[in-house]
């Protein structure tokens, strides 16, 4: 079983992992239109090798749009994903990255089990890796279960499973922790927690503010489709002239 880690909550407020400086990915001026509707406009950030980044905003924010951007199964109307300085295409961001988007629900026939199996088997991971996340995010009870019988939340820690069984250095996770209970939340947010402490790269998309202090090293803010801000929360707390305010206060006050 993984080990429980002391690191949960308030995580934001820290001064970022262990490596800041070793970008994975740039994102510049990222730019996605519908018809006359812009649901991104010229978003630009980092992501920092071995870290937890947060993407925070309201629905309808253009999270999910940004996601499927960087992630290069939507294309971009304009900017520009670049890795250690090099521009890459959407095609050839497989084997950097893996992303689990919110609300799908493959194999609906197939066992629990199957699925991680399957999963695990695909990409080449040990038995032992899937074993742990088993037992780490409580899915013991549910291995002979149909994906189709299950819950809300009972799929989001099996989809999470499966991104976790995956060998790209990032990872990026739409809405983790959407349709978990507290006790849950906080489960997963010890595993994703060790994932990272052992180097592995955390993108996640969260709408609640309370959930991204607690487990993210730095958080980029994105209102409207704009980024607004991009830093740890004590930095974003700087631009924002309010010292020690939680991060609601810090997004109103920057978006």
């Amino acid at each position: 079983m993984t080990p429980p880690l002391p690191a949960v909550r308030d995580h934001a407020t820290r001064s970022g992992p262990a490596t800041p400086n070793s970008a994975v990915i740039h994102v510049e001026a990222l730019s996605r239109r519908f018809g006359d509707f812009w649901a991104l406009r010229e978003a630009s950030f980092s992501i920092h090798s071995g870290e937890i980044l947060g993407l925070i905003g309201p629905n309808g924010s253009g999270k999910t749009t940004l996601f499927r951007c960087v992630a290069g199964v939507m294309p971009a109307t304009a900017g520009i994903v670049s890795v250690d300085g090099h521009q890459t295409e959407p095609r050839s961001r497989k084997g950097l990255l893996y992303f689990v988007p919110d609300g799908i629900r493959p194999w609906p026939e197939q066992s629990v089990d199957w699925a991680l199996r399957f999963s695990a088997g695909l990409f080449g991971t040990p038995d032992s890796s899937r074993e742990e996340l088993v037992k780490a995010l409580g899915l013991q009870s549910l291995l002979g279960a149909e994906l189709r019988h299950l819950s809300k939340g009972e799929h989001r820690r099996v989809m999470l499973a499966i991104g976790l069984l995956t060998p790209q250095p990032l990872l990026m996770l739409d809405e983790p922790f959407d349709g978990l209970d507290l006790r849950q939340t906080r489960d997963v947010m010890t595993v994703l927690r060790a994932h990272a402490s052992r180097g592995r790269t955390l993108f996640l998309s969260i709408h609640q503010l309370g959930d991204a202090a607690r487990i993210c090293d730095r958080l980029v803010l994105l209102s409207a489709g704009r980024v607004a801000g991009e830093g740890t929360l004590d930095e974003l707390r700087a631009r924002a002239e309010l010292p020690d305010a939680p991060l609601e206060d810090v997004f109103l006050a920057l978006t």
